[in-house]
């Protein structure tokens, strides 16, 4: 009997034995680094270089990899990527070689919420065809024309009056900034805004927020190396597909609403637009004009047009409150361009320098996308001194490029003089590069730089921000799929 349970012990130790083997044989066949591939950390099997990484400072952790294994690095974090520091580096690679890396990589936690679907993650045929389409019908919008900017105004009027409702109390700013940023891009897509008092609406800027913050915790990552396992595991990564079918469910909603009332003679958005566009192109399957594909392109449209510009103003309220003395500086200017008896208008823009340039500084130290938004390349590809075979993940890092000691004079310090010359007026720097580059540049750039203008000379206009008393303003952040402040409070005084 004792020899019996011996053989069975050491038919189940072999069988562990060799199934361990075998994992980690084809761990290194299928993830062995490439000849002349650019070097990294030194990875273990299975797990990579996640050991390495912090997630919550992932961005500086870039530039001590930069720091000791070149300007061209690699590292394992699921499928092996490849990240390029410094702007020159960045600029020449993104330009010089853009229609190599037109692609988004598939990662498996993108693909179980949305699929093949949208304008961020879709490449090739598909993806030209949607790219166009959303250009042309936002620019007939009024996008990239003073056209749009009545709307904008409008909400920064909405938002002057709530923000008088908190009658100088403490208060968070951050999702009044969500809701109105929210609802210039909300107009374009769904064709309305959202009140501030809409609590299904907040909720669900909440949820997208939420989303945003989880997807750049440990488990996205793991879900993205171990899909099939992690598929089965419960953790945050369930909580970030639960919030984005949410957030689809809303969209759907909308679109559903838009088929029922849909008059083809007067197109009111981009669903309108779309549904337009779905007849005409309906024999053409591969262009992605569908129902489900429009659903996921309102969404992309909606969250982009919100998430990134809406953080960038919270930064900017917290630099103010930190520098009392740049807040004033800006409200001098106000008043002698523009007064107190109108709103800033987009014309305005030229004589108020120091304004713009106080604007530029927010958006590179607030280095919403400090990682950028990652792409793969589209054929086999050489960078600098090194081979990268075709599908490898490649990111210019924007943190890299906006706090290049190169570039900058004070990269590390919040100075708006980086973009003013001697004798003050507003310069332009090669360097500043928040929207990316190349073929897949944001898509909203010119939108994002009104309502920045707009927004951020209207509310200091009308209000002077200030901590609450006894409280020292702090520039901490937290990092998800975007570098947001931690949650403060400020007062706002009408001036």
């Amino acid at each position: 009997m004792d020899m019996l349970h011996l053989y069975e012990w050491v038919d189940i130790k072999s069988i562990l034995i060799f199934f361990s083997v075998f994992l980690l044989l084809s761990d290194y066949i299928r993830n062995k680094a490439p000849k002349n591939f650019p070097p990294g950390p030194w990875s273990l099997p299975i797990i990579g270089d996640i050991h390495h990484i912090d997630n919550s400072k992932i961005h500086l952790q870039f530039a001590k990899f930069a720091e000791k294994y070149g300007k061209i690095f690699s590292l394992r974090i699921g499928p092996r990527m490849v990240v390029l520091d410094g702007y020159k580096l960045v600029k020449e690679v993104y330009t010089q070689q853009g229609d190599n890396l037109a692609d988004r990589p598939s990662l498996p936690i993108f693909f179980d919420i949305i699929g093949d679907r949208g304008l961020l993650v879709t490449n090739g045929y598909k993806w030209k065809h949607q790219r166009r389409f959303a250009l042309s019908t936002l620019r007939n919008f009024g996008l990239e024309k003073k056209s749009l900017e009545p709307s904008i105004s409008l909400e920064c009027c909405f938002l002057n009056e709530a923000i008088s409702n908190k009658q100088g109390r403490p208060f968070d700013p951050h999702f009044l900034l969500n809701n109105a940023v929210s609802n210039v891009i909300c107009v374009l897509v769904f064709g309305n805004r959202f009140e501030y008092s809409d609590h299904e609406f907040q909720s669900l800027l909440k949820n997208i927020s939420e989303a945003f913050y989880l997807e750049g915790g440990v488990c996205a990552q793991l879900y993205n190396m171990f899909p099939w396992l992690m598929r089965r595991l419960p953790g945050p990564h369930k909580k970030i597909i639960a919030l984005w079918k949410e957030v689809i469910g809303f969209v759907r909603e909308r679109v559903n609403v838009h088929r029922e009332n849909y008059d083809p003679s007067n197109p009111r958005d981009y669903i309108d637009c779309f549904l337009t566009e779905m007849e005409k192109l309906k024999d053409d399957t591969a262009a992605g004009f569908d129902v489900e594909n429009l659903c996921i392109c309102s969404l992309n449209l909606f969250v982009a047009g919100t998430e990134t510009t809406a953080t960038t103003l919270y930064w900017g309220l917290l630099y103010m409150i930190k520098y009392p003395e740049i807040q004033a500086k800006v409200q001098e200017e106000i008043d002698c361009v523009v007064g107190g008896s109108r709103q800033p208008s987009l014309s305005d823009k030229d004589s108020m320098p120091y304004t713009n340039a106080v604007i530029h500084e927010i958006q590179r130290i607030g280095n919403i996308i400090p990682i950028n938004v990652v792409r793969a390349t589209v054929e086999d590809t050489q960078i600098g001194p090194y081979s990268i075979p075709k599908g490898t993940i490649v990111t210019g890092s924007l943190t890299s490029v906006l706090f290049d000691e190169s570039e900058w004079e004070t990269p590390h310090s919040f100075n708006p003089g980086h973009f003013l010359d001697t004798e003050g007026n507003f310069r332009r720097r090669d360097a500043f590069l928040p929207f990316s580059l190349g073929k897949r540049v944001c898509l909203g750039e010119q939108l994002a730089r009104m309502e920045l203008f707009l927004f951020f000379s209207s509310l200091l206009q009308r209000f002077t921000f200030s901590s609450p008393a006894g409280v020292e303003p702090k520039l901490d952040f937290k990092l998800g799929a975007t570098h947001c402040p931690q949650p403060y409070k400020l007062c706002a005084v009408p001036r």
